[in-house]
């Protein structure tokens, strides 16, 4: 008997795309005007701040909501508009959520199987033993949810919701559960998982590293609306917005002046790059400095205290005094080991200058 298989991904294909999608809940907008594109194998992640709307978009994608404005597009197909909502069973979309939701009396073969009755016998025990290879849990089929780790139920999880071959997979908080160790670890193997499978997926979560993990494209979101719709990288060096700088990763805002169109004097010296257009010479700006931006070099005359220290393993993040009081972060080799309140020699090695005109406010600012 002929094995089904999942049809063939066609590269390059638009497979989900949100056009200026809005919906609100009491009145209340909890989303607004969001759009994005995900093409066929593509992981993207919504990543935020908890009440920021995210599960919301991900309920309007399954189907469980309707949306007030804009539309929603599967693999070409208008699911959701204004006056229209295509049924979550019709829409060939699978969903890993945050507590597992594995059937607590069915083995895990008959969880995996679960949503596949309408195929042939042969058909569905090939496709659930394929799966169970595929997810690094081969012979546990007969076991039950609680005789695995929450790692391996996580696996069995992704198995389920991959078995009908969906055209879009849907990622709820899926590891929140799991130890940071193991999030990570588990991470990285999904990626592998649905590249393996060329499953188109996108993940909601609030945790930075958990999206850098997996994501081919991030959103950032806040305020009801993505803020920035890019890569880990350049969400990291290029953010587009003071909220964006203040999410992803560390860093704090150093106040400087502008000297010309390329260069900003700043209180640990002059820094070349990208200034505002709005910004002329003698403007007042801030310059977003992240621990990667400040190294520690014993020969340079420019000192800093040790004002707080983070071990980290291979490394050490320091918060540095300069002598106007202003602090600074820097990650240092973990073999320079300095005490609280001892000077040490640092320089400015700066790559991406990322600055933002003084009129906003950034909770970066804080350790000033």
């Amino acid at each position: 008997m002929t094995i089904p298989q999942c049809p063939l991904p066609v590269h390059g294909a638009t497979q989900l795309e949100l056009k200026g999608i809005s919906y609100s809940y009491n009145s209340q907008p909890v989303v607004r005007n969001l759009s994005l594109r995900l093409k066929q194998g593509d992981i993207g992640c919504l990543l935020g701040p908890s009440g920021c709307g995210k599960t919301t978009v991900l309920r309007t994608i399954a189907g469980f909501e309707n949306i007030a404005e804009g539309s929603i597009v599967l693999a070409g197909e208008t699911v959701s508009r204004e006056d229209y909502t295509l049924p979550p069973e019709k829409r060939r979309v699978g969903m890993v959520f945050q507590d597992h939701a594995l059937f607590p009396h069915l083995s895990v073969t008959r969880n995996i199987a679960f949503g596949l009755k309408d195929w042939d016998k042969a058909e569905r025990e090939e496709r659930v033993e394929t799966l169970l290879k595929m997810v690094g849990l081969p012979n546990t089929g007969s076991k039950y949810p609680h005789e695995l780790s929450g790692g391996q139920q996580q696996r069995v999880a992704l198995a389920r919701a991959l078995a009908p071959c969906p055209s879009l997979l849907l990622l709820d908080e899926p590891f929140s559960s799991l130890d940071v160790d193991l999030r990570e670890r588990i991470g990285q193997e999904v990626r592998e998982i649905l590249k393996a499978q060329g499953t188109t997926a996108l993940l909601v979560t609030h945790d930075q590293f958990e999206a850098f993990a997996i994501a081919d494209e991030i959103g950032v979101m806040n305020g009801v609306e993505i803020q920035q719709w890019d890569s880990a990288y350049n969400l990291y060096h290029r953010p587009a917005n003071r909220f964006v700088a203040d999410f992803v990763g560390e860093g704090v805002l150093m106040q400087g002046v502008v000297l010309n169109e390329m260069q900003v004097e700043t209180e640990l010296g002059t820094i070349s790059g990208e200034i505002p257009l709005e910004c002329k010479a003698g403007c007042q700006i801030d310059v977003l400095l992240r621990p990667d931006d400040i190294l520690h070099e014993d020969a340079s005359t420019l000192q800093a205290e040790v004002a707080k220290k983070a071990f980290r393993g291979a490394d050490i993040l320091y918060t540095l005094k300069l002598p106007s009081g202003r602090k600074v972060l820097s990650l240092v080799p973990s073999h320079h080991n300095h005490a609280i309140g001892e000077k040490i020699g640092i320089r400015l090695a700066v790559d991406h200058v990322v600055t933002f005109t003084k009129n906003q406010h950034s909770e970066l600012e804080a350790l000033g």
